[in-house]
């Protein structure tokens, strides 16, 4: 016997305004009523707030993108961080789990020390070095305490059209400047938040809303794009795709400084290695995660148009 389908699911998604949320409210929105709330409508350091948001809404799926991401300002501000990043987080899954709903919490590659020489797997050692990271952790180890059913999904380097990235920032600096200089020893993948909406919505659509919620397949998950560079190498492919597309940089592409990352040293310790492993994420769900270069191309001729 099939599932039955919900009528009309009713989404709430937090941070609607970040870079993560402005494409969740896209690629949610053929799947029901998708409600939006920004910092203005959900102060997510109010706990009492959130209850009373959630439980006047109640959403069969709750899709929580809203961060404190500002990972240096954290090192100064570590109580807000903790409340948004960890304690709401926690409050959500309470919430999502005494109305039988899904939650879906979005994680860092920050939650480990960066001192791997392989791609992170799910099941590896945490070890957040910085305020952020560790607020982050806290947010997770809450959400799976909370018994609700939930996905946690960590992702790393992520980029959107709207809202400030690294993409937009090299953009930025090629035009206007003759050198730049960009670390060369840290490792991850550019991941596009559009990338992250899109499987975000194919796993609950076949999984929760439309599928059999008895054997939801809960848990932590890693979801990057495929293949791995630095910043250096990072830099270097926007620039000469934006050079490509008739681009005028005062910058040669070809020239970026590589430096190490003790060269350009910032209040909040940055992994030198933040590779995840999407094995159990493809072996789960068949979902395959394409190579970061297309992603990036197409976010550049988004931001570029």
């Amino acid at each position: 016997m099939q599932p039955k389908r919900l009528q009309t699911p009713t989404l709430l998604v937090t941070g609607c305004n970040g870079q993560l949320g402005f494409e969740l409210q896209r690629s949610l929105a053929p799947l029901g009523r998708v409600v939006a709330l920004d910092r203005a409508a959900c102060d997510l350091t109010q706990v009492d707030e959130i209850r009373r948001l959630v439980r006047e809404v109640r959403p069969d799926l709750i899709v929580n993108p809203a961060a404190y991401t500002a990972v240096d300002k954290a090192e100064d501000d570590p109580d807000t961080a903790f409340s948004i990043n960890g304690t709401a987080p926690g409050v959500l899954a309470e919430e999502a789990k005494a109305l039988g709903s899904l939650l879906v919490h979005y994680s860092t590659d920050y939650i480990f020390d960066g001192r791997r020489d392989r791609a992170y797997v799910e099941t590896d050692p945490v070890g957040p070095q910085s305020v952020y990271g560790k607020s982050k952790l806290v947010g997770e180890q809450a959400v799976t305490a909370s018994g609700a059913a939930a996905l946690v999904l960590r992702t790393c380097w992520v980029a959107g059209a709207h809202g400030s990235n690294f993409a937009k920032t090299m953009l930025k600096l090629g035009r206007e400047r003759d050198s730049l200089r960009v670390i060369s020893d840290q490792y991850g993948a550019p991941t596009t938040a559009s990338l992250i909406a899109d499987v975000t919505a194919q796993i609950v659509a076949r999984h929760w809303l439309f599928g059999d919620r008895s054997v939801f397949p809960a848990g932590i998950y890693h979801l990057a794009a495929a293949g791995e560079t630095t910043w250096h190498g990072y830099a270097t492919e926007v620039l000469a795709y934006a050079a490509s597309k008739g681009v005028e940089l005062k910058v040669d592409p070809a020239r970026i400084e590589a430096i190490p990352a003790t060269a350009y040293p910032l209040p909040a310790p940055r992994p030198s290695n933040s590779r995840l492993d999407t094995g159990k994420l493809r072996d789960t769900f068949g979902i395959h995660l394409p190579d970061w270069r297309p992603g990036i191309h197409y976010l550049l001729d988004q931001i570029l148009s």
